[in-house]
């Protein structure tokens, strides 16, 4: 490979991204805005770009989808390049990659759940969040999931926004849902079926629930279900000049939820706050959890020893995730990501994103922390004759391999718009060796 070095062009920077989502895309636009010379190559082992924002992003929330606009003008530079359908490991190796690329980017995101670490967790009826939101979403490793959920009550478990989102899906009605994305096999499921409680359970108080206003907020303004909090899980009006911004209008939500009937909506969505999953009870299948009461003491939470049992037919953990290990690279077991300092992991291999710091922050956060590792790349790497974008073309070529530029994926972004009906902006096709040929139609 390394007799093509010169199809690079002696004072070019090479530079592979692994992983096409909103941290893969941010640290392509900045090392890319610059007048250094470097071409990058974004790979992803799905055929769609946008990672994230595709299967991540709750189908009812287009607004936050059309971020994507701004990784299509990425795309649309001559030195920036989408190689979709080649997985890491299966067609390619790290090692063969840092032989290519002058530099090597892991922005893989975390897909894996961090386990409760309780009894019962591994009973049917026990769902991570990363495989529900994959289903409902219309993500390929989901599609043949289906959850039962033909129950009376779900425990989602988890203080964030993936909480809110996982329970808000499931209690809006077909209606509030045509202008969405969600998957068809999931609207199915979800919109025939018997619930009529579902429970959203944190640890610790509202106070430090990391919920944002308008995610919240949306849960009092549900069609078909009545948002529910117990007034006196609250703290006082006396400390609300003690709270951010951000706390105040989260507690004026949950004031207003202490207000409502539950009588008003045929589903109740309940808010409970200070209980921690002890065990997830069942024979086979989960037919309730076992909560401990909490309370917040010096800011620690603490169990108070008294208990409860809470029925659920589906338990959906929603409690933070791990990026998947890679052969060969360190890994921090504590925070779920690679071991790195400010991003480089070793001699010309970074990390950006969940993968670097872990799962926190928004999707916006990526953009500071793509344009952060972009600038130390340009400043530690310079040209060195790999062949990159060339040597990978050969590899693709040698191997037979069958890759989605980003011109075939406008293919099935077509297609997919062409079947949306009644408002929908889309409907995703879930099967990858389908969306691998109409990329070549």
């Amino acid at each position: 490979m390394a007799s093509d070095g010169a199809a690079n062009g002696s004072n070019t920077i090479s530079v592979a991204v692994i992983g096409a989502g909103p941290a893969g895309y941010y640290t392509a636009e900045a090392l890319t805005k610059t007048d250094t010379d470097v071409r990058v190559d974004i790979i992803d082992r799905l055929p769609t770009p946008f990672g994230l924002i595709r299967a991540g992003v709750a189908p009812d929330h287009q607004s936050i989808k059309n971020v994507s606009r701004r990784y299509e003008a990425t795309n649309q530079r001559e030195n920036v390049r989408f190689v979709g359908n080649l997985s890491l490991g299966r067609d390619i190796t790290l090692t063969e990659l840092r032989d290519i690329y002058d530099a090597v980017v892991l922005a893989t995101g975390a897909a894996k759940d961090r386990p409760l670490g309780i009894d019962g967790e591994d009973l049917e009826g026990v769902i991570g969040s990363g495989p529900f939101v994959g289903w409902y979403n219309a993500h390929p490793d989901y599609k043949g999931l289906n959850p039962d959920l033909r129950v009376a009550s779900v425990a989602v478990i988890g203080n964030g926004n993936v909480a809110v989102d996982v329970a808000r899906i499931l209690a809006k009605t077909a209606g509030e849902m045509a202008e969405t994305d969600l998957a068809d096999h999931a609207a199915k499921s979800i919109h025939g079926s018997p619930i009529r409680d579902i429970y959203i359970i944190g640890r610790r108080g509202p106070l430090e629930a990391s919920f944002t206003p308008k995610e919240l907020g949306e849960l009092n303004q549900l069609e078909n279900c009545v948002a529910l909090v117990a007034g006196e899980q609250l703290p006082s009006e006396e400390i609300d000049d003690m709270m951010t911004g951000a706390q105040r209008k989260n507690m004026a939500a949950l004031r207003q939820m202490a207000e409502n009937d539950q009588t008003s909506k045929p589903v109740r969505l309940h808010i409970k706050f200070f209980l921690r999953p002890m065990a997830i009870l069942g024979d086979e299948c989960v037919c309730g959890l076992r909560l401990e009461e909490t309370k917040v003491e010096d800011g620690k939470c603490v169990g108070t020893g008294k208990t409860e049992v809470l029925p659920a037919g589906l338990v959906v953990p929603c409690i933070g995730y791990r990026t998947s290990p890679i052969p060969d690279v360190p890994y921090d077991e504590r925070y779920g990501c690679f071991e790195n300092e400010d991003g480089l992991i070793e001699p010309r291999l970074y990390c950006v994103g969940w993968a670097k710091r872990g799962p926190t922050g928004t999707i916006g956060t990526n953009k500071p922390d793509g344009a952060e590792v972009a600038k130390r790349i340009l400043e530690e790497i310079r040209p060195a004759g790999r062949p990159g974008r060339a040597g990978l073309d050969a590899l693709i070529k040698e191997r037979d391999l069958r890759i989605v530029t980003f011109q075939d994926w406008k293919k099935i972004e077509a297609s997919e718009e062409a079947l949306a009906e009644g408002g929908a902006p889309r409907r995703k096709h879930t099967d990858i060796s389908e969306m691998v040929k109409i990329a070549e139609s």
